[in-house]
């Protein structure tokens, strides 16, 4: 009754060409299928162990003017799709109804939604069985230097206050996740509440973030204003070695998040062991964390879209296994940074 992987992330585009070629060119994402149906044109993209569906059309109107480019379908792959469906249900999920060869979907958080997809666990995806595909092979620019995302790491969620503990409960009845970690986040006169749940096959993580209303309001709140309300706030890639990688995605086009000099000043300080890469992880603006097992590096994107309601991030994980108190914070403040610098 459990869902073991993502299958793929639909996402909403009101450019479609411009959306695609972004993540060709400058991701290097591989076109593998298109698909025409029920009011959508979609295009399915790979790039290592990710799967992405950019889709546009007469279909995606009415999203696109109330929440802006954005992820609008999180697809699971189950075993079995069917009782799936049936622990989603009873959890309080609304069926949606079924997709174009009869994948049951269902609701999830804000406009979200859960096509569940007919997969066995282990075996490697293929064009999506939740529509009719035409295989297509429009190759990316890629080169012995192109950075491999090995899979997706996270997906980070923002929810209107008040919803965050109603959301993880329905992931853990409906579809067999457990809360992995729990932290309250304070920075400056700004806070937030975040929950990490993931599946048990640990190949489906959500970090699940809503404001504080009893604090002064952030970038957390912005982005539920201007998404409409809770959604997709961010896609993490993890990568193997993130600051080559960073340098080659800023060579190909993509814009990430600056991080200010004083950061690395106390960097050595506060992670022991680090002393050695801190001149190149100011030279490439990465942040890092530490837990009981290792530490991580994380950079984020800057929003490729008009209402900046969606980013990316780049992660590479050395033995760190969860999400810090540093990890949430550095999230928090980059993106408070950007924040400011566009006001």
């Amino acid at each position: 009754m459990t869902a073991h992987d993502i299958e793929y992330i639909e996402l909403y585009a009101s450019d479609w060409k411009c959306t695609v070629d972004y993540f060709v060119s400058s991701f290097g994402f591989t076109e593998a299928g298109r698909s025409t149906a029920g009011g959508k044109d979609s295009v399915l993209l790979r790039q290592g162990g990710v799967q992405l569906v950019v889709t546009s059309g007469p279909a995606t109107e009415d999203f696109l003017a109330q929440h802006g480019d954005g992820i609008a379908d999180i697809a699971f792959a189950c075993e079995d799709v069917a009782g799936a469906r049936d622990g989603a249900l009873a959890a309080g999920a609304e069926s949606l109804g079924a997709g174009g060869t009869g994948a049951p979907v269902v609701s999830g958080f804000g406009a979200v939604r859960h096509t569940l997809v007919q997969r066995p666990v282990g075996s490697t995806p293929a064009l999506p069985g939740d529509r009719e595909w035409t295989a297509t092979a429009r190759s990316a620019v890629v080169t012995p230097s192109t950075p491999v995302l090995r899979k997706l790491d996270h997906v980070a969620v923002c929810l209107e206050a008040g919803t965050l503990h109603d959301v993880v409960r329905f992931y853990i009845d409906g579809f067999g996740f457990s809360q992995y970690y729990s932290e309250y986040v304070a920075v400056g006169e700004q806070a937030m509440d975040s929950i990490v749940v993931r599946s048990p096959s640990d190949n489906i993580t959500f970090t699940i973030i809503e404001p504080d209303t009893t604090k002064k309001s952030g970038q957390i709140d912005e982005f539920l204003v201007r998404n409409g309300g809770g959604g997709v706030q961010h896609l993490a890639f993890l990568v193997d070695e993130i600051i080559p990688s960073v340098l080659e995605f800023q060579h190909r086009g993509i814009e990430f998040l600056q991080t200010p000099g004083t950061y690395y000043d106390v960097l050595a300080e506060r992670i022991p062991g680090l002393e050695a890469e801190i001149s190149d992880l100011r030279k490439a603006n990465v942040l890092a964390d530490r837990d009981e097992w290792g530490y991580l590096l994380q950079l984020f994107s800057r929003s490729p879209f008009e209402r900046r309601t969606l980013f990316f991030e780049l992660i590479q994980r050395q033995g760190a296994q969860g999400f810090g108190s540093s990890n949430i914070r550095a999230l928090y403040e980059a993106v408070e940074r950007a924040r400011e610098i566009a006001s």
